[in-house]
């Protein structure tokens, strides 16, 4: 499987992560949203960088509750529930989200 942006043929594993986290930018997280039957807005961007940045620091992509939590912590309550990541990610928040900003799938996410 792969992605095609703008003629950018980009690898991803079999389920659709991309393999090289630096070929991400805002034009592939469209791309992947859509195929996921999302739009992105701007309440999409700042999860999609926080989950971009824990990668970075930490080496991991959080589970659906880690991810919950740490969104609470860093951008507040309203943001910070299962409820409002469902809204924007759909039933599979974690996995999704993590696709959309070009991650590996996070560990224990079906």
């Amino acid at each position: 499987m792969s992605y095609n942006v703008n003629g950018r043929i980009l690898a991803t594993d079999d389920r659709g992560f991309l393999v090289n986290l630096d070929e991400w930018d805002a034009e592939v997280a469209a791309v992947i949203a859509g195929q996921l039957g999302i739009t992105l807005t701007d309440a999409h961007w700042p999860i999609l960088h926080l989950l971009r940045d824990l990668y970075i620091r930490f080496d991991l992509a959080p589970a659906n509750r880690a991810l919950v939590k740490v969104v609470k912590e860093r951008l507040g309550e309203q943001q910070g529930n299962s409820i409002y990541l469902m809204q924007l990610f759909g039933g599979h928040a974690a996995r999704d989200a993590a696709k959309i900003a070009g991650l590996p799938k996070p560990p224990h996410c079906l």
